[in-house]
C-alpha cells in the first residue's frame, strides 16, 4: 500500500499544511533531505493540546499532541516532497515536552508522534530520535517536534 493511501486509510488531515509563526520556512530541502521545521498540535487550534506534562497533563495528553504535532510535521514534508510516497525514510525525529522540571517521562510522551510514524510509514517510518524536557513551548504547546527524511529523486512506482 502506498504512503498516501495508508494515510487516507487512517483519516490524517494533510491537506492544509499549519501556517508559520515567524519568519522561517516550514522545511528546507537539499538534494534528497528534507529538514522539516518543528510543528506543535497548537497549529490546528480546534485540536490543540496545551500545557505542561506534570502540571495538569497526563502522559497519554502528552502522547495525544505528539501525534498531532507529527501529523502538522509530515503536512510540510508532504508539501516539501509533493507526494508521501516519494518518502523513502524518515531519518531523525526531535520531540520538545513542555514539562516541569521533575517530569521524566519525555520518551513515553514523544512515542506519540514515533508510533504514528510507524503506522504512517512502517518500516520506512522507524527512526532515530531524541525527547527532551523544556521550560516552555510557543502558544503553550504541550508538545513540538520536527524531522528530517529522505526522499527518492525519481518518480516512485507504487
Amino acid at each position: 500500500m502506498s504512503h498516501e493511501a495508508r494515510a487516507r486509510e487512517l483519516h490524517v488531515e494533510l491537506e492544509a499544511p499549519p501556517s508559520r509563526g515567524g519568519n522561517y520556512a516550514p522545511f528546507t530541502r537539499v538534494g534528497e533531505l528534507v529538514y522539516v521545521s518543528g510543528s506543535t498540535s497548537a497549529a490546528r487550534p480546534e485540536r490543540a493540546v496545551t500545557g505542561r506534562l506534570g502540571d495538569g497533563l497526563e502522559v497519554e495528553e502528552g502522547q495525544r499532541a505528539a501525534r498531532l504535532a507529527m501529523e502538522n510535521c509530515v503536512a510540510n514534508l508532504r508539501l516539501a516532497a509533493g507526494s508521501l510516497d516519494r518518502v523513502r525514510r524518515i531519518l531523525r525525529v526531535t520531540g520538545y515536552v513542555n514539562a516541569t522540571s521533575d517530569f521524566a517521562r519525555h520518551p513515553e510522551v514523544i512515542d506519540g508522534a514515533s508510533d504514528f510514524l510507524v503506522e504512517l510509514f512502517g518500516e520506512t517510518g522507524m527512526h532515530a530520535r531524541t525527547a527532551v524536557g523544556v521550560a516552555s513551548l510557543p502558544r503553550n504547546a504541550a508538545v513540538e517536534v520536527e524531522l528530517i527524511a529522505q526522499l527518492t529523486l525519481e518518480n516512485p512506482e507504487r
